[in-house]
């Protein structure tokens, strides 16, 4: 249940943030006008120049597409599950704000595709904020839809999607037109109210005076003209039916006269070119716009200009591009959200919008061979949404899917080369494997008090003396028990050695027993970096480091522990995880010292975890560490480092662990707290 909610919820939210991310990386002049929203009862939106506008608008869509796709696949899934969480946590806190001070009408978070009121946008965002929790908590449980060597092919290729998107939108038009002013909208009919459709209720409240006293009053309770007007206020008291398009006037710049009806009744054809601010516009194209207008003109077709410039700034645009064209006035904000361009030209026939062009797209040498009546231009484009729909996901699946393969093949190439070095390395072990010590060596860990310490040591030596192992033998105890189990030892037979050292030479550490004190009790081993050393008492590589250029100084072969936990395991870090424990304590060593490290792989996700590793995954990971020996040290190296198995063996599994080539003994615990069991499992060498 865990694992199907878990990944119920990543579904969720991916979906949630792949379509969020793409409406705003498809429209990242929609989004820079919404942030720019945001600033403004901030009181910054005069002070945060454009361009930072902008760049925030791409960078926050990259952000969004690029956490939905990792959460798809599954891809860096405890750094993805935590920028999830940082981001739902910020965009929780903003919105909570904006459901509160209701700075803007709408938080913009699907662009214009979907509106949703400030208090539904905090609702959806306290529930994705809840799964993101459940994510951070369970990254592990979000099952893989692509293999761990193909994710740096995803993320990479998704982000520079994500930036191509939004700058292709930037140069070109978005790609999916939310807006009302859509192309095969009609305009009219995008202004009507339905019959019946309720109407929004507002209030105006008048402000007089009288004898030097001011009321308000209601236009019910207007009082006579002996009281003087000073102000009005009105406000809208009850929600009622806005239209798409509401705000759509046109109006001459000079006398004010609206020509609005005049140009959504024209049957003919209109090209209107769009500016919110003149100032702002590009004029790198102007010598195209006016050979579209010289076009229109010699056809009969109407061109005029839209926008809420001054006549200051017209009369400069005017100087620069020699326009000839007629101006009008429009509401900025109505023209922004009519075309993503400044300037843009859309083209109207019969109030009906069927073509729109940004200024870097304008179709001059095309549109100006033959009328529009004879023209492709002339009519409504054929592509439908569907189209585009599919022409997005092959644009972004496809190169993906190609790429997925070019790297499925290099990494099966180098796996079968891996694999070659590797039968290699395991042929020759097969070989050499008695030229290597067989070891089974005893963690006796903090059990058993002084006496029984020396009883099971005694019971152990007669086993072994009386019957010669295969094989070397250590019993590696607790500290207070070296002095005197070495007594009782026949050091031909069985070997001594302590469990952990400290990492310092002498000095005033209370409680640390040095590595020349270990020595001094006749230990000939040292057991360092135990998962239970690094996992209680915090060793790191560099603690480690010390530990063993102090064991080695002082005489003492190390048994040195390396393995990974459960969630490195299921990560497949395994191999990385091990190589980084290795190079940061012994890799250092020179060729002399490491004659004396003896290495024990511990698959810690397998020890009290209820989960088993094979014989085949401890052999694949043996085989894994001696190869990394061997390209440090070499083959001849390599092939003479006796390299243990520490995960549960017992009597039982040890002749099919032994029997493995490159396992040449194991580091043993509970059993080794038992004579009986302990000798059953050095017995495996004879078997």
């Amino acid at each position: 249940m865990k694992k199907l909610t878990v990944n119920l919820g990543r579904l969720i939210v991916a979906v949630t943030f792949i379509f969020s991310g793409y409406v705003k990386a498809i429209d990242p002049l929609g989004t820079q006008y919404k942030i720019t929203d945001y600033l403004q009862p901030l009181g910054l939106s005069g002070i945060v120049p454009d361009w930072m506008t902008l760049t925030a608008s791409v960078a926050l869509s990259t952000l969004e597409f690029s956490i939905g796709i990792f959460l798809l696949f599954a891809i860096r899934r405890r750094l993805t599950s935590k920028i999830l969480l940082l981001t739902m946590v910020v965009m929780t806190l903003i919105t909570t704000w904006i459901a509160i001070a209701n700075p803007v009408k709408d938080c913009g978070c699907f662009g214009d595709a979907i509106k949703l009121t400030n208090f539904e946008t905090l609702g959806k965002n306290i529930i994705l904020l809840a799964i993101s929790i459940l994510l951070w908590r369970f990254p592990l449980q979000m099952v893989r839809f692509i293999s761990k060597p193909t994710q740096w092919i995803v993320i990479n290729y998704t982000i520079l999607f994500s930036v191509a998107l939004s700058t292709w939108s930037l140069w070109s038009l978005p790609l999916f037109d939310f807006r009302p002013y859509h192309i095969g909208a009609n305009i009219e009919k995008g202004m009507e109210i339905p019959e019946g459709a309720k109407q929004p209720q507002f209030e105006t409240t008048f402000i007089l005076e009288k004898n030097g006293e001011q009321k308000e009053f209601t236009i019910d309770n207007y009082p006579d003209s002996t009281w003087k007007f000073i102000d009005s206020k009105t406000i809208q008291t009850e929600e009622g039916y806005v239209p798409p398009i509401h705000d759509f006037n046109i109006e001459d710049t000079k006398n004010g006269e609206d020509i609005t009806q005049e140009v959504l009744h024209d049957k003919g054809y209109s090209f209107l070119l769009i500016s919110p601010n003149l100032s702002m516009a590009d004029d790198s194209n102007f010598g195209t716009i006016d050979q579209i207008y010289e076009y229109a003109e010699d056809h009969g077709y109407r061109f005029i200009c839209l926008t809420a410039s001054t006549e200051k700034e017209i009369a400069k645009w005017q100087n620069i591009t020699g326009a000839e064209y007629p101006f009008y006035t429009t509401d900025a904000t109505t023209l922004k959200t009519m075309i993503r361009s400044n300037p843009g030209l859309m083209l109207l026939h019969n109030g009906t919008i069927i073509q729109k062009w940004s200024h870097n797209e304008l179709p001059a040498e095309d549109l100006l061979t033959k009328p529009l009546e004879k023209s492709e231009y002339g009519k409504l484009p054929a592509e439908g949404m569907a189209r585009k729909i599919l022409q997005t996901v092959l644009w972004f699946l496809l190169p993906l899917v190609l790429l997925t393969i070019a790297d499925r093949l290099w990494a099966w190439s180098t796996w079968l080369r891996e694999k070659e070095d590797t039968n290699k390395i395991l042929s020759t072990s097969k070989k050499k494997k008695k030229m290597r010590k067989k070891i089974v060596a005893g963690n006796w860990k903090m059990n058993m008090n002084l006496q029984d310490g020396v009883a099971l040591a005694k019971e152990i030596n007669e086993a072994l003396v009386a019957e010669k192992p295969n094989c070397d033998v250590v019993i590696c105890t607790p500290f207070i028990h070296l002095a005197s189990v070495a007594q009782v030892l026949n050091s031909e037979v069985v070997g001594l050695g302590a469990e952990n050292c400290a990492d310092k030479a002498k000095g005033a550490f209370t409680g640390e027993v040095s590595a020349e004190m270990v020595k001094s009790t006749g230990a000939q081993y040292v057991i360092l970096g135990h998962s239970e050393r690094r996992q209680y008492y915090g060793e790191t590589a560099e603690i480690l480091k010390e530990k063993v250029e102090l064991a080695l100084a002082n005489g003492l072969k190390v048994i040195f522990c390396c393995g990974e936990t459960l969630e490195e395991r299921e990560a497949e870090k395994q191999n990385e995880v091990v190589k980084a424990e290795l190079e940061g304590s012994v890799f250092h060593l020179s060729a002399d010292a490491w004659k004396n490290i003896i290495l024990a792989y511990e698959p810690i996700w397998a020890i009290g975890t209820g989960k088993t590793a094979t014989s085949d995954q401890a052999e694949e990971m043996l085989a894994y560490i001696r190869s990394i020996v061997a390209e440090k040290y070499g083959n001849e190296a390599a092939e003479e480092t006796s390299i243990l198995y520490g995960g549960s063996c017992k009597a039982s599994n040890a002749p099919e662990l032994f029997a493995k080539p490159n396992i040449d003994g194991g580091l043993i615990g509970g059993a080794s707290l038992k004579a009986a069991d302990f000798k059953g499992i050095i017995d495996a060498w004879k078997k």
